[in-house]
């Protein structure tokens, strides 16, 4: 992205800072295993800001007459750490580089700080975001109230800063959507890309593996979070991230994997037989889910509320397992008494952006919030019907089926980011079967 969209997101969180305030977005720290450092992921409400991703960093909003608005404490240049663990951009590299208006050295964070404190009568920052900076920005204040008799000033109150840049990261710009919509298309290649290559008595890592080499050689660096790779009876396992079972003839294959691009996330799932053509039941049980998540997309516009696609979602799936049989009773009671809840535990979406589960709140109050252009979520139903279930025939056993998709609210509707992955059975069988031909 352009310098200046992060230059457009600082000037909007400045002018919902009260005057006399100051914004601090501490970097996460580095993770070591033997001694090297993992690859390192900028805190995303700091990288928002700023497009900084060294790690040793801290992002100053000031609100204060005479003082820059934009303050980066970064690391020093250092030729013989530069060789071994690659280039920083140093103060003059933060200034021409990252739009920085003045940048220090990181080491003179305990001074500078409490002296910008001292002229501020309100702090942004995310107590309790941050545990290893928490102690040190209230030791800067505490040192501030010892000196109150000699007439050092200390800020009156510490306001929450995450609550509102994840409000302002809910609603994605236009160069937001550009990348979310890069990231979905690269991970959708990469689900094709499985399909393609799966056949029974290959193992769960090994087509993860090829899901992963799509998504980097494309340009999503990194994944979203752990791809989910469940063949089987594993499908009904939500989280299921060990992937080391082999592949059954006439097994179900349940992949959750997105890619991030640009540090944007893609979250997409798709469930497919592993010889490439579904069994009868099977089917059953995935075109009952592909109607939910239908059912759930067509209510994702703006005025809706974020329950909605939940709600239609529920009815669907709720309203054919009755069909089925998988359930009985009266369609009303069921429902009232969520008797879908053994079969589909999860709900239907979560907020996604530059996080896999994005920021931003879920209610107004106590009221579900309504659905505004620009935001982004998942719609994502699922069956899982593991083995041994009370009172749940033999014929159903160990189907576990997510259907899930990237969908951004439009003026006038959705736009689905996630499409250009296989989703209907007659797709899928037709895809499977012309790539192996």
């Amino acid at each position: 992205m352009e310098p200046n969209e992060f230059a457009k997101r600082r000037l909007r969180l400045l002018r919902k800072m009260v005057k006399n305030s100051v914004a601090v977005l501490p970097s996460l720290p580095t993770l070591l295993r033997n001694d090297i450092e993992l690859p390192y992921r900028q805190h995303s409400d700091l990288y928002y800001l700023s497009q900084f991703s060294e790690p040793e960093s801290v992002a100053v909003l000031t609100k204060l007459d005479g003082k820059k608005p934009f303050l980066l404490f970064n690391r020093e240049r250092d030729p013989e750490m530069e060789i071994w663990n690659g280039r920083r951009a140093g103060q003059d590299g933060a200034c021409s580089r990252f739009g920085a208006d003045d940048a220090f050295p990181i080491a003179a964070l305990d001074s500078m700080l409490p002296e910008l404190f001292a002229h501020c009568e309100k702090i942004y920052y995310a107590m309790g975001a941050h545990p290893h900076f928490d102690s040190r920005m209230l030791g800067w204040i505490d040192q501030l109230r010892k000196k109150s008799r000699a007439g050092v000033h200390s800020p009156l109150e510490i306001v929450r800063l995450d609550h509102i840049v994840h409000e302002m990261r809910l609603l994605k710009s236009k160069p937001e959507i550009k990348a979310m919509r890069e990231a979905a298309q690269i991970s959708a290649q990469a689900h094709r890309h499985a399909m393609a290559v799966c056949k029974p008595g290959l193992t769960e890592y090994q087509i993860e593996a090829e899901l992963t080499k799509v998504m980097h050689f494309h340009g999503c660096r990194r994944t979203a979070y752990p791809s989910i790779v469940a063949g089987g009876a594993n499908a009904c396992i939500l989280h299921y991230i060990d992937n080391d079972a082999v592949l059954q003839d006439g097994d179900l294959l349940l992949i959750d994997g997105g890619g991030e691009f640009d540090m944007y996330a893609a979250d997409i799932t798709r469930t497919f037989p592993v010889n490439g053509r579904f069994g009868k039941y099977q089917k059953l049980i995935y075109e009952l889910v592909l109607a939910a998540q239908q059912a759930a997309i067509e209510a994702v516009k703006p005025g809706n509320r974020w329950n909605d696609p939940h709600d239609r979602a529920v009815e669907v799936l709720t309203e054919g397992m009755l069909e089925l049989g998988i359930l009985k009773g009266k369609l009303k009671t069921l429902l009232e008494d969520q008797a879908y809840k053994p079969y589909y535990m999860h709900r239907t979406g979560h907020w996604l952006g530059m996080d896999v589960h994005d920021v931003g709140d879920y209610k107004n109050g106590e009221t579900w919030r309504k659905l505004e252009p620009g935001m982004v979520l998942t719609v994502e139903p699922g069956l899982y019907l593991p083995a041994g279930s009370k009172g749940l025939a033999k014929k159903w056993w160990n189907i576990g089926i997510r259907i899930e998709d990237d969908v951004l609210v439009t003026k006038n509707g959705y736009e689905i980011l996630s499409k250009d992955a296989p989703k209907s059975v007659e797709a899928i069988e037709h895809f499977m079967g012309s790539s192996r031909a």
